[in-house]
């Protein structure tokens, strides 16, 4: 297997398969842009174990994803797929960049849910742009991009219920989405959903229990992120 790609958070290598890849996730922590970094352990254990409970019980909902199998501790198989670069965030509860950019109080719940587009570049700092940008950016047809809107809120309602069963509530979200390779050219949810790309808050106390442990120096995040692992495995079982 050869190495294909590295992000912030995972790597991709090449399989004997071409449609399909080995994703493996790394220890590695970054937030603002990468400005702030660090290594936590069994992060990437983590991360794997939530996101393969997840798209799976996302599956099982009707969710097309890039999974394909599990492989071990940190690694999972995946679909090739050509990623979008147009990363789609939803929102239950103000919180965040939101509630920098606008001045809403962190907390104030929205009457519906709000969908974001932002491009996905690191150099960029991921701007946020809208169906337009993307149709005059050729990152996403405005078909597209109204699917990538609705497979996010249907995404959205099914983890508002899961997590709230599991005692917590889904703040907001950021996922992605690409087109598969194997010649149907489907688009399916891709990357991951863990605690570093939801905001996720216990039920009862309010406690944070993802990234922003890590964002505002709060501590025990891989306590709260084994905690999470732990109600969803209990949910699941």
């Amino acid at each position: 297997m050869k190495p294909l790609y590295e992000g912030k958070a995972k790597r991709l290598y090449t399989t004997d398969d071409a449609n399909v890849l080995r994703m493996e996730y790394k220890d590695d922590a970054t937030a603002f842009n990468a400005e702030k970094k660090a290594q936590f352990e069994n992060k990437g254990k983590l991360n794997k174990a939530i996101t393969l409970a997840i798209y799976k019980m996302l599956e099982a909902k009707g969710v097309e994803t890039h999974l394909v199998e599990d492989l071990d501790e940190v690694n999972i198989m995946v679909k090739t797929v050509d990623i979008l670069l147009v990363e789609v965030i939803v929102r239950n509860v103000a919180a965040g960049s939101f509630s920098k950019r606008v001045g809403v109080k962190e907390g104030t719940p929205f009457k519906t849910p709000i969908v974001e587009f932002s491009y996905k570049s690191d150099e960029l700092g991921d701007p946020l742009i809208n169906a337009d940008y993307a149709r005059e950016m050729s990152l996403a047809t405005e078909e597209e991009s109204a699917e990538l809107k609705e497979k996010a809120l249907v995404v959205n309602e099914v983890l508002i219920a899961f997590f709230k069963q599991c005692g917590m509530k889904l703040v907001d979200f950021k996922i992605e989405f690409g087109r598969t390779k194997d010649g149907s050219n489907k688009i399916v949810l891709a990357d991951e959903i863990s605690p570093d790309t939801c905001r996720l808050w216990d039920l009862e106390t309010g406690e944070k229990m993802d990234k922003d442990r890590f964002r505002q120096d709060l501590g025990d995040v891989m306590e709260n992120y084994a905690e999470v692992l732990k109600r969803i495995e209990a949910q699941l079982s």
